[in-house]
């Protein structure tokens, strides 16, 4: 399946890395396939969540469309 990702999301490596925290594809990639919990809403879209360290969480929001995930954001 194919990765999209929104324009936000793509910005959102940036804004993140500027303040310290870097995320990466794989990461984001991994979340969503391997995910330690998700939460499934209302509107069609999915939050995967996995445990990046000892303290922080990374949550990807995303929802899947005919051959893809669209890729919403992410957060630490």
């Amino acid at each position: 399946m194919e990765f999209y990702f929104t324009k936000h999301a793509k910005e959102k490596f940036a804004r993140l890395r500027a303040i310290g925290f870097s995320i990466t594809k794989k990461q984001i990639n991994n979340t969503i396939e391997y995910p330690e919990r998700d939460e499934k809403r209302l509107d069609g879209t999915i939050i995967a969540m996995r445990g990046i360290d000892q303290t922080h969480v990374l949550r990807v929001v995303y929802r899947k469309e005919m051959r893809r995930i669209v890729i919403i954001t992410f957060y630490p």
